[in-house]
């Protein structure tokens, strides 16, 4: 998988999103969605990693990336990050996207390229635009159960899947157990756990 010819400056934030080749469904059931969850931990490291290798009492160690945020949808994925290390967002996301490509067509019996490309990104430069990204990747699952869920008048039922969802670090924020983030060099917009589902409201009551 070729790398970006786009570099990314260390301290610096990014968006970044990818989707499956033809539009196709990448997470076809639970266990892609959490192997693709456990290689986002365990890629995030400045250590050559084995997978078959790898067992419960691995030490990733120190980590090339910060993750501030995370959703994986059928297919497609978003994730927003902060470079730690010189090359860090490349080398990160190539052994991710290689690792779950691989695991994906052993299972399927398949070859070739999963993603569309090499994955897209977006400089998050303003703090506004920051603060937006949290709501819009967060708010990404209401697609699931209506597409014109902007238009959707019932915010709660949009709010109790949104927050049920398994596969985004909303999960993580709600629980204060964080393993894929580390939201600490990120802004604190979200002191508490509740300031999530007010922001959430907020922003979909905006919309309407």
């Amino acid at each position: 998988m070729a790398l970006r010819k786009q570099t990314f400056a260390p301290n610096e934030i990014y968006h970044l999103y990818n989707r499956g080749t033809d539009k196709r469904i990448i997470f076809l059931d639970k266990k892609d969605y959490e192997h693709f969850l456990f290689l986002m931990y365990i890629c995030n490291t400045i250590k050559n990693i084995e997978l078959r290798n790898i067992g419960e009492n691995f030490e990733r160690g120190k980590t090339i990336v910060d993750i501030g945020s995370y959703c994986l949808m059928p297919n497609h994925f978003h994730i927003l990050v902060r470079e730690k290390t010189e090359g860090g967002i490349s080398k990160y996301m190539l052994k991710l996207m290689t690792a779950y490509t691989m695991y994906f067509n052993k299972k399927y019996a398949r070859t070739g390229k999963l993603y569309e490309g090499v994955f897209k990104s977006i400089h998050v430069n303003t703090d506004n635009y920051l603060k937006y990204l949290y709501s819009y990747v967060h708010l990404n699952p209401a697609k699931l159960i209506d597409k014109n869920w902007r238009k959707n008048k019932n915010i709660a039922n949009l709010l109790k899947y949104i927050f049920s969802y398994k596969y985004s670090s909303l999960k993580e924020y709600i629980n204060s157990e964080f393993k894929i983030i580390n939201p600490t060099p990120f802004p604190t917009y979200f002191k508490k756990p509740n300031d999530h589902k007010k922001e959430l409201f907020e922003w979909l009551n905006s919309k309407k």
